[in-house]
């Protein structure tokens, strides 16, 4: 570490988007290295509206490793995040920072400590995929500041051992996360099948049911399931090999129709499985079984399926439209059965709202002028369900983790590497 001072800090700042499953990932055949049973496919969303940002700083000032997680200090000694920063350190090299007169040589990284401040811009641990923003953005931003070689597919693998899903955030668009076969993992990694240009008519709706923490945490409703299940066996071994191919065909050929009837196939199969698990596990609530129910009849009332829908583990429905038009008459159907509970509509359609602009909802006047929509049976009375839904959040298919330049954008201080 040549240079006359021992009090320089360097930063680097990265973006990292969540992702959701079309084909999902639940059950791991190795629970250290979180191998999966099955491949999964994912579409990353759009991270002006859904990411992670992470700023990572060493100096050797540092006395230990921290992390603070949207302003909080949380522990690292976790075995997954000590997976994660020892695989990068492992494979970190030299680094310069000629203007600031910083040297690090590979062996200097191992006695180094660093400081992590990660921030989500949507509730963590609420089924919106934010441990697969975070550890995508972690591994990303160290191997920026690590100067680390490997390529994102390669870093998909130490991501991976953060969290599964975390390997499908290292790219844009649409991500196969590929199961492997090794017993060490090495072949466990993500590739992208279409980058987010490659289909950019969809547009994507989620409702946020519920923000709080769900009441089975994915792993140990994994672990249950796979010990469990034998729907799950089957499902790993007949159906999601066929499903695979075909999504990648259908994602190949922009075909909506296939795509609808597929997500939510496998999206309630998914959640059958949850169900055969013993005892069994509920993430879905009633609220969640309404938009389903709601998104079912719609489709069945056109040619075409309109919306898919799918289900991670939890309440919060992720609904991709074929389109703008499409997602416009969504967002009048969802306000009409799920009014906000206050009037200000502003923070109750966030993210892309020109959606709601499309769809002529320009305040709660607009909300309350809506009709019935044109599938239900005239003689019967729709009811209402105001409150029930927290928000919506428009977003769209989405680019992979980016560095942010702009240091005011960092979450550290560049003097001292504390938060901000």
């Amino acid at each position: 570490m040549a240079n006359e001072s021992q009090n320089w800090v360097l930063m680097v700042t990265a973006q990292t988007p969540t992702n959701i499953a079309v084909i999902k990932y639940w059950g791991k055949r190795d629970e250290t290295l979180i191998l999966p049973v099955n491949d999964s496919i994912s579409v990353t969303l759009d991270p002006n509206h859904l990411c992670t940002t992470t700023t990572v700083a060493v100096s050797p000032t540092f006395q230990q490793d921290r992390m603070w997680l949207n302003g909080k200090e949380i522990s690292l000694s976790g075995g997954r995040f000590q997976s994660c920063l020892r695989e990068i350190r492992g494979r970190a090299c030299d680094v310069e920072d000629k203007k600031k007169g910083i040297k690090i040589t590979k062996e200097d990284w191992g006695k180094l400590h660093l400081h992590i401040a990660s921030y989500n811009n949507f509730p963590t641990a609420a089924g919106l995929a934010s441990s697969a923003a975070g550890f995508a953005c972690l591994v990303y931003a160290l191997g920026k500041l690590m100067n680390v070689k490997e390529d994102e597919s390669q870093l998909s693998a130490i991501a991976r051992q953060g969290s599964g899903s975390a390997c499908r955030s290292l790219y844009g668009g649409f991500v196969k996360w590929i199961m492997g076969k090794e017993d060490n993992g090495s072949d466990s990694l993500a590739v992208q099948l279409a980058d987010e240009k490659h289909w950019d008519d969809l547009v994507i709706v989620i409702a946020v049911v519920s923000s709080r923490q769900k009441e089975t945490s994915s792993t140990s409703g994994m672990r249950e399931t796979v010990e469990t299940s034998l729907l799950l066996q089957h499902r790993a071994k007949e159906v999601v090999p066929k499903r695979i191919l075909q999504m990648e065909e259908i994602i190949r050929n922009r075909d909506f129709a296939s795509f609808s009837r597929l997500t939510c196939a496998d999206s309630n199969q998914f959640h059958a499985v949850c169900l055969d698990t013993s005892p069994p596990i509920f993430y879905m609530n009633d609220t969640s079984h309404r938009i389903i129910s709601i998104v079912e009849k719609w489709n069945r009332s056109e040619e075409d399926p309109q919306v898919a829908y799918t289900f991670d583990a939890g309440p919060n429905a992720v609904l991709i439209a074929r389109d703008r038009k499409a997602a416009a008459l969504l967002i009048q159907r969802l306000l009409y059965y799920f009014p906000p509970s206050s009037d200000d509509l502003d923070s109750y359609i966030i993210g892309d709202k020109s959606i709601a602009k499309d769809a002529g909802i320009n305040g709660i006047p607009d909300v309350e002028a809506l009709p019935p929509p044109p599938e239900i049976k005239e003689n019967i009375p729709s009811q209402k369900f105001k409150g029930d839904v927290s928000y919506f959040i428009c977003t769209r298919p989405g680019r992979g983790p980016v560095l942010l330049c702009d240091e005011s954008q960092a979450l550290l201080n560049g003097e001292n590497g504390l938060p901000k």
